[in-house]
């Protein structure tokens, strides 16, 4: 995979700088430039009746933007913390709150198409912050427009194209454990066709034993404008990730040695490597009165993955989907619509062998993994008075899993759903820039391959018939700007039936097994608040309350939910001005998150603070510094659940310990 990244990255690169003549500043073509992208982003928010926002990369282009943790730490709701490396627990409003690696209950895509896997399960680390121009992130249901029917919503990562990002850009950071990364990206556009393409490549040893990583990445678009009126545009996503596990520890030693790795790690040799390429194709038809976008997609990855043995899996996934958006009056009344659907299907060649130093032994299990996942969904969105809109939609989901086990028959089984969540919405504009929303909205997912197929207590392995995991949220909230101030605040519950929560049986041997609970509920507040203090001084601050808890549960009463901590509270303020800045920052947590399902332990709170700081040197030279943990706190930032926990148990993920970063980043 790497000789073949390189090679298609450097035909790229010739192809491109061949053409990128002076011509690059013709403006014989309608070049988009980014900022107007990323409002036109922005608006599309704005008439969202929930929670939502639009992360600009220019709000983390002078980190080192490592995880969607750097990118995403001060959107309003998510929560990211990192385990190690690319590895972050990311949730939205508790989704996914037990599954201690990978993610669940998101739908992340790339470009409005999705890379969840065709069972709904994903790997995070292919979305490579380096390459975006902007972020949305989509809260809850508010993430319907793109089909997704989860708990906690939608990501749709967006790079930039020829027309956004015309020019060339080279960029090179590092510093601590080791670390060293780039980035080349080059645009070009002229009246008809534009091309866009960025290799970026990173290296660590990491900050824990056993902790390095190295990743090869090349993304590129190519739009072809067919007509004044219809675009086609082609996409390729390559990328090689390589990470060594370090594991969990111990809360002793997460508190104490936090640059150790857990001892078995290293016996196995334990890691997570990944060889996968994205094709896809979207088309959009400009129709006057509303666009209609379709498109194709193909992913194909190979997963090395030495753990409690070596999982080996080959996947192919492929898919369409179309969506329909118009616009009109109804008795001259303003009405919107939108109609579109996504199909997924994909299946997986599963293979297991026994862990000898990290690589294959005896083989343990083959299987051949299916499945298909069709999200169906529309909104009618009617303005009946100015300033007000009135939002009804819905998504209906189809799904079939299907697992056969050629050494196991107990591990064979198939699955079927269908699933139908509405969704009723309001959103009134008080006054200009001002806007107060809510929502009434059912959430459904469905179980994947690693939930229907597990171990279970006492080793037992079998095919677990588990049921959706459903919820019904109340959402209210408002956003808008006035004066110094800009704020988005959003208010939620979420009450869940069957949620899937997952727990180690026993830690680093056994793998996790999946139940559906009776009752749960989601609630809390996503709040972002910026203040324009003075010409040279901006703060900015983000503030979660996250209170999930069982609810009259026949073993668990109404215990808290382990994992993520109630409070949690991020800030930087940035002072300066567009030629020189700092920026302090602060993340608290008061008290940790709960370690087990019974809340016999929790893990202490903690304080982290950095500083940021970027020079513009000339018109398109940028040195910026990234200096994190500045203090050298000891502390624990994520952890794996366990019914409960003990001195001995291994369920514990160190905050990131001291570093200092700094880069170039260079465009002309």
């Amino acid at each position: 995979m790497t000789s073949l990244i390189r090679a298609l990255s450097g035909a790229s690169f010739i192809a491109f700088a061949a053409t990128a003549t002076p011509s690059l500043a013709d403006d014989s073509g309608p070049i988009i430039v980014t900022a107007q992208q990323v409002e036109e982003a922005e608006a599309a928010t704005a008439r969202t009746p929930g929670g939502a926002d639009t992360v600009a990369a220019t709000e983390y282009e002078d980190k080192v933007a490592v995880s969607l943790r750097d990118a995403l730490a001060f959107s309003p709701g998510v929560y990211t913390q990192p385990r190690f490396g690319q590895e972050v627990r990311l949730s939205i409003r508790g989704s996914g709150i037990s599954r201690g690696f990978h993610m669940r209950g998101l739908t992340l895509l790339q470009d409005g198409t999705p890379i969840n896997l065709a069972d709904n399960n994903g790997d995070f680390q292919e979305l490579d912050p380096q390459v975006f121009q902007h972020i949305e992130v989509l809260r809850g249901a508010n993430a319907l427009r793109f089909g997704s029917s989860t708990l906690g919503g939608g990501i749709n990562a967006v790079t930039p194209t020829g027309r956004t990002e015309p020019g060339f850009e080279l960029r090179v950071d590092g510093g601590s454990f080791d670390t060293i990364r780039t980035r080349a990206a080059i645009g070009y556009a002229d009246d008809r066709a534009d091309v866009w393409a960025a290799i970026t490549t990173d290296r660590s040893d990491g900050d824990r034993m056993h902790a390095s990583r190295d990743s090869l990445r090349f993304n590129t678009n190519i739009g072809l404008r067919l007509t004044d009126m219809i675009e086609t545009r082609f996409y390729a996503t390559l990328s090689q990730i390589d990470q060594d596990l370090p594991g969990a520890l111990t809360r002793s030693d997460a508190l104490t040695d936090p640059e150790k790795s857990n001892a078995i790690n290293i016996v196995q040799d334990q890691e997570r490597d990944i060889d996968s390429i994205r094709l896809q194709n979207r088309t959009t038809v400009d129709l006057g009165s509303g666009t209609l976008e379709a498109g194709l997609f193909y992913n194909g990855k190979n997963l090395f993955h030495p753990i409690f043995q070596v999982i080996d899996q080959n996947s192919e996934d492929y898919g369409a989907y179309a969506r329909l958006n118009l616009a009109g009056e109804i008795g001259g009344v303003p009405v919107e619509g939108l109609i579109g659907s996504t199909a997924r299907f994909g299946h997986v060649d599963a293979r297991q062998f026994v862990n000898v130093g990290g690589n294959r032994d005896a083989p343990t299990q083959t299987a051949r993994q299916e499945a298909q996942t069709i999200d169906s969904y529309g909104e009618l969105r009617v303005m009946p008075l100015a300033g007000l809109s009135l939002i009804a939609g819905g998504v209906w989901t189809h799904g079939e899993r299907t697992i056969d086990n050629r050494t196991s028959a107990a591990l064979s089984g198939s699955a079927s759903f269908d699933e139908f969540s509405p969704k009723f919405g309001l959103l009134y504009e008080p006054a200009k820039d001002i806007q107060l929303y809510a929502n009434y909205s059912r959430s459904h997912e469905l179980p994947g391959y690693g939930e229907l197929a597990q171990t279970q207590v006492g080793g037992l392995t079998g095919f677990v018939d588990l049921d959706p995991h459903r919820a019904w949220t109340i959402e209210l909230g408002t956003r808008g700007q006035h004066g110094l101030a800009a704020w988005d605040v959003t208010l939620y519950r979420s009450d869940i039936r069957g949620e899937m929560l997952q727990y180690s049986v026993v830690p680093g041997v056994i793998p996790a097994a999946t139940f559906n609970a009776d009752r749960t509920r989601h609630q809390g507040i996503e709040a972002g608040l910026e203040l324009r203090l003075a010409p040279f001084a901006t703060l900015r601050q983000v503030y979660q309350l996250n209170d999930f808890a069982f609810r009259n549960d026949a073993v668990y009463g109404d215990n808290r939910l382990p994992v993520i901590p109630k409070h949690l509270y991020r800030a930087d303020l940035r002072l300066g001005t567009e030629r020189f800045a700092v920026t302090p920052n602060v993340e608290w947590v008061p008290t940790g998150g709960w370690a087990d399902y019974v809340n016999a332990t929790r893990a202490p709170g903690y304080t982290l603070f950095g500083l940021g700081a970027e020079a513009n040197v000339t018109d398109g030279l940028t040195l910026f510094f990234d200096a994190r943990n500045l203090t050298g706190e000891k502390a624990i930032g994520d952890i794996s659940a366990v019914v409960r926990a003990t001195a001995a148990s291994a369920i514990y993920y160190p905050v990131e310990r001291r570093a200092l970063y700094g880069g170039v980043r260079a465009r002309f």
